[in-house]
């Protein structure tokens, strides 16, 4: 399983991954981005990415994916079942930001804040499912921050996708919910 790792040593951190889907390294695809947790106080923040081809996106849904605050912890776990169980067409990569790590960032003389360290974990996952040959074409994340210069920063540094920035997005896209329970499991 790729989450051992993380089961044996939480504070570790880390990224961690599903094999690629070999429809999503043929067919243009969508991929959400959320997260869980937000400080070192209360444990890690993990950042999720999910992403299925386009044209799967209403099979995806039918897996009941919805934003994992509003399901159960039972309900969360049966439904990343569900999502594992669906790996010929979905896949998915997290980041496990530590609370070491955190702390290291906001302590740091040069300016860098929670929002900014978000953002860019969310850029990584972004060019770590391009650079795992996932044909990206659209981009769907929450808002940290105001949305509008988000988006901006985000399609500055990947012109040739489609990023919607949107307050919820967790509960507007199912990809989006996908990643909030990935990200919350």
């Amino acid at each position: 399983m790729a989450l051992a790792a993380l089961q044996r040593d939480p504070a570790a951190g880390g990224r961690f991954s599903s094999p690629v889907p070999a429809l999503c390294r043929r067919q243009p695809c969508a991929l959400g981005v959320d997260e869980a947790g937000r400080g070192p106080v209360l444990g890690p923040m993990v950042y999720a990415a999910c992403y299925c081809p386009v044209e799967k996106l209403p099979e995806l849904e039918a897996l009941g994916v919805a934003d994992s605050k509003t399901l159960s912890e039972a309900e969360r776990e049966r439904r990343l079942g569900l999502l594992e169980a669906a790996g010929d067409f979905v896949g998915w990569g997290l980041q496990v930001l530590p609370p070491a790590l955190i702390s290291a960032c906001m302590q740091q003389r040069a300016k860098y804040n929670l929002n900014e360290l978000s953002h860019d974990t969310a850029a990584e996952l972004i060019q770590f499912a391009l650079d795992s040959g996932v044909q990206v074409t659209q981009v769907f994340l929450d808002t940290v921050g105001p949305a509008e210069r988000y988006q901006a920063k985000l399609q500055q540094r990947f012109p040739n996708l489609g990023v919607t920035v949107r307050p919820k997005a967790d509960a507007l896209f199912p990809v989006v919910s996908a990643a909030s329970i990935c990200a919350k499991v």
